[in-house]
């Protein structure tokens, strides 16, 4: 429940920066660039992400059988998208614009080639969409896909070396080394290499850390309204706040998802095509006139449009496709066995 929760946090964020031109800003800095709902909900994604997946490695134990659950769960709905966007989606955004749905051709299969391998080398299809405040970005959530998977193979190396069993201090070093490295970035002001994935890989191992040393963090509700005033007084203050609250954010995060009373797992999981397909969603209901309904009515409106797509390809993508998990191989040495989402 938790991952979609933030999944509709970032179609919230993205509906109204691309119909209507902004979303909720925290801060902005004119080097370091702004932190945005976005941002932050993304942030609570890859710590979530960084928890199951953890677990998910331990309790498989085995890196075979892992690496084939992580590419069934990404990798079939994410083609998907990138089908029907160049083919379906993008031909409806050039007719909504007053050009021949066939003006997108050949690029549109440009677009399903180049970004086939979660890379994202081209966010539009012909210089589509140009209606928006977003142009030429006819999907702009699936960027961070890459990252993530990059992030899976993290923690196959992680576990490699011991570090989520034996040698977990290895996952507090790695934590350290990138935080040091986005502290220097704020105390100097200067915008340092690799900034997307050192944001996604920190986040992601407060996740890892969560997990590995579960045992040993206190979940507390006064410790979560002290993360709480560390996180506002960071977003307020600071060009990124994860120098000083990352570890509040990532501790809130997981907190919400052991205490909060909508700590829910259905088994129809909407998250992943809630986010996938939510860009395109608004792209097309803004190029329709929905944004007359104002911004509280587009907003409503994307969410609900975009869950019926989401149940579409959770019943025709996804949940075929995790049909398939146990065809993997097994390869690596078994480990703890714990209960996890089946939908990981």
């Amino acid at each position: 429940m938790m991952r979609l929760a933030l999944a509709g946090l970032v179609a919230v964020a993205h509906a109204l920066a691309v119909a209507f031109g902004w979303q909720p800003q925290f801060h902005e800095d004119p080097v370091l660039g702004r932190t945005t709902l976005g941002d932050l909900a993304v942030d609570g994604f890859f710590v979530v992400s960084g928890f199951l997946v953890t677990m998910s490695y331990l309790r498989l134990g085995n890196v075979g059988r892992y690496l084939w659950h992580r590419f069934v769960r990404i990798m079939p709905a994410f083609w998907v998208c990138l089908v029907v966007t160049a083919l379906v989606v993008a031909p409806i955004v050039a007719w909504l614009e007053g050009a021949s749905p066939t003006s997108v051709f050949p690029e549109s299969l440009a677009y399903i080639t180049r970004n086939g391998l979660l890379l994202i080398r081209d966010y539009g299809v012909a210089g589509l969409p140009s209606g928006t405040y977003e142009p030429g970005v006819i999907n702009g959530a699936l960027w961070t896909l890459y990252y993530e998977f990059l992030c899976y193979l993290g923690v196959v190396a992680l576990g490699l070396i011991g570090a989520l069993t034996r040698r977990r201090h290895l996952v507090l070093v790695a934590v350290g080394l990138l935080w040091a490295v986005g502290l220097a970035g704020v105390v100097l002001a200067v915008e340092l290499p690799a900034f997307q994935m050192r944001r996604l890989a920190l986040m992601f191992l407060f996740g890892v850390v969560g997990y590995v040393y579960a045992e040993k963090v206190r979940v507390d509700g006064r410790l979560a309204v002290l993360a709480l005033a560390l996180l506002a007084l960071a977003l307020a203050w600071l060009p990124d706040y994860r120098v000083l609250a990352g570890p509040a954010f990532g501790y809130l995060v997981l907190w919400a998802m052991v205490r909060l009373p909508f700590t829910w797992n259905p088994r129809t999981d909407l998250s992943y095509g809630l986010y996938i397909w939510h860009w395109p969603v608004v792209v097309i209901l803004a190029l329709l006139g929905a944004t007359a309904l104002g911004q509280v009515g587009f907003v409503m409106l994307t969410l609900c449009v975009t869950a019926l797509v989401a149940l579409g390809s959770w019943r025709l993508v996804e949940a075929p496709a995790l049909a398939h998990k146990s065809m993997a191989a097994p390869w690596h040495a078994r480990s703890r066995g714990v209960s996890a989402d089946p939908s990981t």
